[in-house]
């Protein structure tokens, strides 16, 4: 009995037009999570392109010391100690710094990097937008030879959440929540210029005392606002400053950038007078530069000084002409 014959049907291939294959490729790329890989010898990064973007190595300035900064001694020697004993392999927390602007609390983690590079210290720059990336970040930090003798602080600058906002949980799982988050190098150290990152609202406790909630244990909203801030074992708190240590600071600076003018010219600043203060004349200056930038703080001091010196200099100049 004859077998059946089957017609043979040429094979037809479909080709997707070039735009669908683009927005294809985009899709897939961007579905996909790139390896993070972290070089020892590397300072200090920042992450950059969100949730799959990358770790970018920063170029890193180390010209401000923790001598630099000053009128926050408490907070910087807590600092410093925590530190240490992260860097040692001793028990250390997670640092959150609280308080008014300009205080030196960003400039703190810098000067911690210039005075602790040699002995391990790195930085990971992160965007509170870009938290999310935290467990991706860890697993690269784990994923060092045992062997690597740094340790990673992993810095947020200017740290708040609004009440729908879902990233901090993120950063939570991170601090003490999550099982594995208990690691030897890797600490978070943010800034904050509110003491709460979440936000308080005023009407959550107004509809609790007068029993306008539908909630069964409605103080549990309110511990969760508080939570995230308890979740940082140690947290130092940065206040205005006094006038005189805003002027002190000024000198500090001045004196500095005499020290620099000194190096390579013959040009002077008089930037003491025989009491060892500031003259009458820059005093003068510096709290009415003060009183138009709505305060005093470490940055405004050094921003004046910066100025002041600046002037001084060109005019200098321009009167040997």
């Amino acid at each position: 009995m004859s077998q059946p014959t089957h017609s043979s049907k040429p094979t037809t291939h479909y080709a997707l037009p070039t735009p669908i294959l683009d927005l294809l490729t985009q899709y897939l790329q961007e579905q996909v999570t790139p390896t993070i890989k972290i070089d020892p010898e590397q300072l200090a990064y920042r992450w950059i392109g969100g949730e799959n973007g990358h770790l970018s190595p920063l170029a890193v300035n180390l010209f401000l010391s923790l001598d630099d900064l000053q009128g926050i001694e408490r907070q910087k020697s807590k600092l410093i100690q925590n530190t240490r004993q992260f860097l040692k392999g001793y028990p250390a927390n997670h640092v959150l710094m609280t308080g008014t602007r300009g205080a030196g609390k960003s400039s703190l983690i810098r000067a911690l990097l210039q005075a602790y590079h040699s002995e391990g210290l790195r930085i990971i720059e992160i965007a509170r937008d870009d938290l999310q990336v935290l467990d991706k970040i860890r697993a690269a930090i784990k994923a060092l030879p045992v062997d690597c003798g740094c340790r990673y602080i992993v810095y947020c600058d200017d740290l708040a959440f609004n009440g729908q906002d879902e990233s901090y949980r993120a950063l939570k799982s991170v601090l003490d929540g999550a099982l594995d988050s208990e690691q030897d190098k890797l600490l978070v150290y943010a800034t904050s210029n509110r003491r709460r990152l979440l936000p308080q609202m005023m009407k959550d406790n107004l509809d609790i005392y007068n029993g306008q909630t539908d909630e069964v244990n409605p103080y549990e909203t309110i511990d969760e606002t508080v939570s995230l801030s308890d979740r940082f074992g140690l947290s130092l708190t940065f206040h205005p400053m006094d006038q005189q240590t805003y002027l002190q600071i000024i000198q500090h600076y001045l004196i500095l950038e005499q020290q620099k003018i000194l190096a390579n010219t013959d040009m002077t600043l008089e930037v003491s007078s025989e009491d060892g203060n500031l003259p009458d004349a820059i005093r003068a200056d510096a709290l009415r530069w003060a009183s138009e930038r709505g305060g005093r703080s470490g940055r405004v001091a050094y921003q004046f000084s910066r100025y002041w010196s600046g002037k001084t200099q060109l005019a200098i100049e321009d009167s040997k002409r």
